[in-house]
């Protein structure tokens, strides 16, 4: 690959097309298996596609498509994919010219080798259609987006552990979607709870349009209770913005303790997607203590005109899906930092670099970190002001007029930053993981470095750089960065 590429080599990208969520993902042992929705063309019907990897993840290797669209079928959306006998089963939804609804694929054997066919639009012979599982039913209309996790064996006693299945899905037309829980024994048959209600304020009006909920189960490390992390996003004027609630979910009612946050503050995280995985994976000492994420790396929603990209007008591809991100709660706040191994996963790389420093930053003091590309010039700018982070890409003329995303910082003696840049990718972790931005920032001819300085009272106590390897002179490995 060459750095002058737009596309991040540590991101997931489609080879070509149009990547349009994260359909579904499952960790099984060390081995990564994600699934995304993409059309290999602008025009073509969107299905899933499947990708490994099995040393951290990052290093992904592309496999034959998961599933594809039948004669019948206009296309295939995401869903979510759980641990099932030998293999997995992927919940996606169909849409016909008669409506929607939620099917499952069934993935035999995982531990067989994974081939790649020379026809790039081939399916996996070892994925096999099951059937539909949930149709227009009591009134409600095209069942889609279906999230299945496990779900509890006793409501009052968590700590009890897992017994059936549960299932987030929207009905309804595209324009006033409605979040339904549903429940089975066998991941086949599923029941009807009733349509998502609140106990408390979930922090949005009544009227939002809320797509693509998802749940996770995480254990607080301030009270240690277990409690469902509700993500969803917001669909406001076209453009999305992706939030998490905190509660507990019983029946259909989410008893809110924590209103809607948003999970990211930059241009472009959205749609985020839970991870699921096999029973032998789980570490009973570390289970429900994290949790992983990845989400789309594209904030416009609806309006958004993928083959108007210039990754696609230049490369032939749209949209990126976010490097995974370790999920902990504390207090009722949801913290995000990267996954182990990704500074040296970096050196690995032919163009990514990323940032990490320990600094006190003052009010009215600054830490300021441009982004240089490979012309010299600055792509973006990321300021810590001390009560506030910016997120600012204005100044590249491929995002002029752009507005700076920006987010008030938590309160901390001593504050953490760590910026990582890959193809056109920028994720920013700052307070321990506290807040999340991520933007799309085309560089052009790579990121040659990324420059930090301070003014006022603001000082740097310490800093870890991470370059490639092949590049011109050895990357200043130092101490493990507090993110990682």
């Amino acid at each position: 690959m060459s750095i002058r590429s737009y596309r991040p080599e540590l991101h997931i990208t489609a080879e070509s097309g149009v990547l349009e969520a994260p359909a579904g993902v499952l960790l099984d042992g060390d081995t990564w298996h994600l699934f995304y929705q993409y059309r290999p063309t602008p025009d073509s019907p969107s299905r899933w596609a499947h990708v490994i990897s099995e040393d951290g993840p990052f290093d992904w290797e592309v496999c034959e498509d998961a599933i594809a669209p039948t004669d019948q079928e206009l296309e295939l959306r995401a869903g979510s994919v759980v641990s099932a006998e030998d293999g997995l089963d992927l919940y996606f939804t169909s849409i016909t010219s008669t409506g929607a609804s939620i099917q499952v694929a069934h993935l035999a054997d995982l531990s067989s080798p994974y081939l790649l066919s020379e026809d790039e639009l081939a399916v996996d012979p070892r994925v096999s259609r099951v059937g539909e599982v949930v149709n227009d039913q009591a009134g409600h209309i095209r069942f889609r987006s279906p999230c299945v996790v496990p779900d509890w064996e006793s409501p009052d006693n968590r700590d009890a552990g897992y017994d059936g299945w549960l299932m987030l899905a929207v009905t309804g037309p595209s324009g006033q979607p409605s979040p339904m829980v549903l429940s089975s024994d066998n991941g086949r048959d599923w029941d009807l709870v009733g349509p998502l209600t609140y106990e408390g304020d979930p922090g949005f009006e009544a009227a939002s349009i809320v797509v693509g909920p998802r749940l996770i189960h995480l254990r607080d490390e301030v009270d240690e209770q277990i409690y469902d992390v509700l993500l969803v996003t917001l669909e406001t004027s076209g453009l999305d913005v992706s939030g998490y609630l905190v509660g507990t979910l019983t029946g259909a009612t989410f008893k809110v303790r924590t209103g809607f946050n948003r999970i990211d503050y930059g241009h472009d995280f959205t749609r985020p997607r839970n991870t699921n995985v096999t029973p032998d994976t789980i570490n009973v000492e570390q289970h429900h203590r994290h949790a992983t994420l990845f989400g789309l790396l594209n904030g416009i929603g609806r309006l958004d005109s993928p083959d108007q990209h210039l990754s696609f007008r230049t490369e032939g591809w749209s949209n990126i899906l976010s490097l995974p991100r370790v999920a902990t709660l504390q207090g009722g706040l949801l913290f995000q930092t990267p996954p182990a191994g990704l500074p040296e996963a970096i050196t690995r790389t032919q163009g990514a670099c990323s940032w990490t420093g320990l600094c006190e930053v003052d009010d009215g003091s600054r830490l300021t970190a441009e982004i240089i590309d490979g012309t010299g010039q600055i792509g973006a700018v990321i300021t810590h002001s001390g009560t506030h982070l910016n997120l600012d890409r204005s100044m590249n003329p491929h995002h002029a007029g752009d507005l700076a995303s920006s987010v008030k910082l938590v309160e901390a003696d001593t504050d953490s930053l760590s910026i990582f840049v890959d193809g056109s990718a920028v994720e920013v972790f700052a307070d321990g993981g506290a807040v999340t931005m991520a933007s799309r920032v085309y560089l052009e001819s790579g990121c040659r470095e990324i420059r930090v300085t301070t003014t006022g009272n603001a000082e740097v106590i310490r800093s870890w750089e991470r370059k490639p390897l092949s590049s011109a002179g050895l990357p200043d490995f130092g101490e493990p960065s507090p993110d990682e």
